[in-house]
């Protein structure tokens, strides 16, 4: 590559890298000097980038977004992390698949070889777990409202359909809009909120937010989510309760307000027990959990759950010998499950 365009490309992704860049320090890292800068300034600006020259004492240059699109430049570990993120996107239900796809296409098609082996390489198939009804899909211009929102801290209106989207739903979430059915056969005015932050979970996306009108902080599907235009005034932002916007939703999602953090979370019901497998086998298959290595072939596995019943049924799909450590709630739902079970096996069949 000819000493010019390799400087170009250098001066191209040191303007990608931050925001702005003063002059001189420009030339450093280059090894040139600031004439040559400048001219390399000049050559990128015919070539479409927005260069903007900053002014001061030392100057300098900042890339700025223009009405085009240019051509990008990115370092070996940010095509592969873009082509492995454009693969998953197909599975993200923000109805983006096929726009996912085609930009995937787009960019294997300019990758230099080495780099086209190693995308082809790492193939990824996004798969969601089976269901017994689609997930619900969500508009790309809701998302881009809401993100909006968000972004420039105004207020949104919205209305909030009581209908849930094909699915199947989180109890919590779901009784959030339920009330909203019950107002007579006037439409219900629409929702204010202070919105914070636009989340995945689970391939659905929710919008965490203040609710104006309770005053309380409440989580909404995005796909139940119909904007309306003017956006309210600009608000300072709260601080959201558990200290992070993973910790919120960890909670909420779990039925409590703050998530413990000691990695069972804040699950209603939560119990120990000592399995005889080894911990190794156990870890594979605990998605949340406390796993302690007590020998060979044993291990103590704290775990939660919504009840008590759905905790116990989790514990024996370990198909192992199980010693319950508490607390006393978990033994009585052992001793249920072992006798409705016990029931089954022995009870004649019934023909309709």
């Amino acid at each position: 590559m000819p000493k010019t365009s390799a400087r170009l490309l250098s001066l191209l992704s040191l303007l990608q890298a931050r925001r702005d860049w003063p002059g001189a320090l420009l030339a450093e890292r280059l090894d040139v000097s600031p004439r040559t800068v400048r001219r390399d300034v000049d050559r990128l600006r015919e070539l479409g980038y927005p260069v903007a020259a900053m002014k001061g004492p030392d100057g300098g240059y900042r890339l700025d977004a223009g009405t085009e699109l240019p051509p990008l430049l990115f370092d070996d570990e940010q095509a592969v992390a873009l082509a492995v993120a454009l693969q998953i996107a197909t599975a993200s239900g923000a109805g983006i698949e096929e726009a996912a796809a085609r930009a995937l296409n787009t960019v294997r098609q300019v990758l230099p070889a080495r780099l086209r082996h190693r995308v082809d390489t790492l193939r990824v198939t996004a798969v969601d777990r089976p269901e017994s009804r689609p997930g619900p899909q969500v508009d790309s211009g809701v998302l881009m409202a809401i993100g909006a929102a968000v972004h420039a801290r105004e207020v949104l209106r919205f209305d909030y359909s009581p209908v849930s989207a094909p699915g199947p739903v989180r109890p919590e979430a779901e009784a959030e809009g339920a009330r909203e059915s019950g107002r007579g056969a006037l439409p219900p005015p629409p929702h204010r909120v202070e919105p914070h932050h636009l989340v995945t979970w689970g391939r659905r996306w929710y919008l965490v937010a203040w609710d104006l009108e309770r005053g309380d902080w409440r989580t909404f599907r995005a796909d139940r989510i119909a904007p309306r235009t003017p956006a309210g005034p600009r608000f300072t932002p709260r601080e959201l309760p558990g200290g992070s916007v993973a910790d919120f939703i960890t909670a909420r999602f779990r039925g409590t307000t703050t998530a413990t953090g000691d990695g069972v979370g804040g699950w209603p019901c939560r119990g120990e027990v000592i399995l005889s497998l080894p911990a190794a086998e156990v870890l594979r298959h605990t998605r949340d959990g406390i796993v302690e290595e007590l020998g060979p072939d044993r291990c103590r596995l704290v775990l939660g759950s919504w009840s008590w019943p759905g905790l116990v049924a989790a514990i024996g799909r370990f198909d192992a010998d199980i010693e319950a450590i508490g607390p006393p709630e978990l033994r009585c739902a052992f001793a249920q499950l072992a006798a409705r079970y016990a029931a089954a096996a022995t009870a004649p069949p019934r023909h309709p």
